[in-house]
């Protein structure tokens, strides 16, 4: 009996229907060019709110709301240290996303590479 709940990726791993929701979500933040420039800065290692500004160059109000969205997302998480937060990706979140791409999604340009390979080498990780 097939499931109807349960969808392939491209890697033959499970989406569940349920998944779905999230992964929009987690898409949809990804739609905003401020949001992929912070996750580009995040993509070698964590860095400090001050350090994200900074290499962004967005009034800080407009940095609290893209690192909120990128949270709500599950892509990124923060640590507070002090009077600062360091924010991080958090591991394998880049990797579901190009899980659930469908195969041929290389023809649209995409490279996350930077973000997979900091997470496969534990720089994204809590």
């Amino acid at each position: 009996m097939v499931d109807s709940r349960k969808i392939e990726s491209r890697r033959g791993e499970p989406i569940w229907r349920d998944d779905t929701a999230e992964l929009a979500s987690a898409f949809k933040a990804l739609g905003d060019p401020t949001r992929l420039r912070i996750l580009a800065v995040l993509a070698d290692a964590s860095r400090c709110v001050c350090e994200i500004q900074e290499a962004v160059d967005v009034a800080g109000n407009l940095l609290s709301h893209h690192l909120k969205v990128l949270r709500e997302a599950g892509l990124i998480e923060g640590e507070r240290r002090g009077r600062w937060i360091d924010y991080r990706l958090i591991g394998g979140a880049v990797d579901r996303l190009r899980g659930a791409l469908p195969p041929d999604a290389a023809m649209l340009g995409l490279d996350l590479t930077g973000c997979a390979d900091a997470c496969a080498r534990g720089e994204g990780r809590a």
